[in-house]
């Protein structure tokens, strides 16, 4: 097992020594890990969408904002999850993020009514919104830039293969032992993720160092580049959100696919879509280590996400079946291809000093749409009977992320911050 720095082991040397973790250590894997469990348990209520809207006699709107409770918390938490990693350890932040979010998934298998199920999503965001700041601060510490892509390429195949086995494996689990009993398996094996853990940190006695020359919140706020990675996952995540809370019942009710046709169907999808990732992180580096420009290597991969997906979700509207089908699957190809880069991206620009901050500031703006995209979503389905209509507002979301990821960002490299600072 690869020696793993701690937390700020980055900040003991000049941010742009590389400590030299590989992208395929143990360590990398692990962070990986924690990822795809977290969209495995945050997916199933989709899973189990159609089932549970029948027993608990929820409408549309209803389970629109079933969905987006989750993200009530989730996206309050990242700013204070961000700092908190920083300051006191991301290793800790996320072992402890993991506890409360299996919990709230298993208790989920018991709830029996609407106010109960809420009040255990808002859990469950509290939970999870430790992922993403603690994962890209210990990739930002423990990773040289020029193996980033890859890295973010592992992570990004794994959380975006969660909903794959999620679908899959919670839609058999759910045709012959019920819903609940998705999330109560899914809830008890996300706790083995620990003992693993617990072991790697103990091993390598990781411990959170201060960070000199750290940039303010007032400094990261005002930062132009900061926003437009926060407005291109803003975009990035209404599509995202949008297909991930909708998609079952869509194929089910719009397509009329049965539950385990669904479930096979959304999970090819999602493998495609996590596979893509992995793809296109290795890709990246590979160009990069070539001589070519990062920016081109990631700003060009970013464009191609956008406005492809724009073309996908007029297609998803108004094509046949068969379109259909192919447009969900050439989005799920896209959004893969553009997931390296959303974390990679601030894991350039911020270095170790600002990356946990940073990302908790884009991911509390840009996991806004988990709150927005599941209501809208149910009450313009309630409103019209059919998805056209959330197909064309995904279809707008989606062409503002070319604001975002190529009028706001500037070169790809590190930001100096102890300049600014001084």
């Amino acid at each position: 097992m690869n020696p793993v720095p701690l937390d700020a082991a980055r900040s003991a040397a000049p941010a742009a020594t590389p400590v030299g973790t590989s992208a395929y250590s143990p360590f990398v894997l692990l962070l990986a890990a924690v990822l795809f469990i977290n969209y495995v348990d945050r997916g199933a209520l989709s899973t189990a969408g159609p089932l549970l809207q029948a027993d608990l006699g929820l409408s549309n709107t209803q389970f629109g904002m079933l969905s987006s409770a989750f993200f009530w918390t989730y996206v309050c938490m990242q700013i204070p999850v961000g700092w908190i990693a920083e300051r006191y350890g991301a290793h800790r932040v996320l072992a402890a993020g993991l506890i409360v979010w299996a919990l709230a998934t298993i208790l989920i298998g018991f709830a029996a009514s609407f106010l109960g199920l809420i009040a255990l999503r808002m859990l469950l965001g509290i939970g999870e919104s430790t992922g993403f700041p603690s994962v890209s601060k210990l990739l930002a510490a423990a990773v040289p830039v020029a193996s980033l892509g890859t890295a973010n390429g592992v992570v990004g195949f794994a959380y975006l293969f969660g909903p794959a086995v999620g679908t899959f494996f919670g839609g058999m689990l759910i045709v012959h032992y019920g819903w609940r009993s998705a999330f109560l398996v899914f809830g008890c094996l996300s706790l083995l993720w620990l003992w693993p853990w617990l072991r790697i940190v103990r091993e390598q006695r990781l411990v959170p160092t201060a960070e000199s020359a750290s940039p303010s919140m007032s400094m990261l706020c005002k930062n132009r580049a900061m926003w437009g990675t926060a407005i291109g996952l803003f975009s990035s995540n209404y599509v995202f959100y949008f297909m991930m809370s909708w998609l079952p019942i869509y194929l089910v009710r719009e397509r009329g696919f049965s539950t385990s046709g669904m479930a096979m169907l959304a999970s090819a999808s999602y493998a495609v879509m996590a596979l893509c990732a992995l793809g296109a992180g290795w890709a990246i580096d590979r160009h990069i280590k070539r001589g070519g420009s990062q920016d081109l290597g990631y700003k060009s991969i970013m464009a191609a996400a956008h406005g492809g997906a724009v073309l996908c979700m007029l297609a998803m509207a108004f094509g046949s079946q068969s379109l259909a089908l192919i447009a969900i699957f050439v989005y799920q190809a896209l959004c893969g291809a553009s997931s390296p880069g959303i974390y990679a991206i601030p894991e350039i620009l911020g270095g170790t000093r600002a990356t946990g901050r940073w990302v908790g500031i884009q991911n509390s703006f840009g996991n806004l749409p988990g709150v927005i995209a599941p209501w809208l979503t149910g009450f313009l389905i309630d409103l019209t009977g059919h998805f056209t209509w959330a197909f064309v507002v995904a279809a707008i979301m989606s062409f503002l992320g070319l604001v975002g990821w190529l009028a706001m960002l500037p070169k790809l490299e590190e930001i100096d911050w102890q300049a600014r600072t001084a």
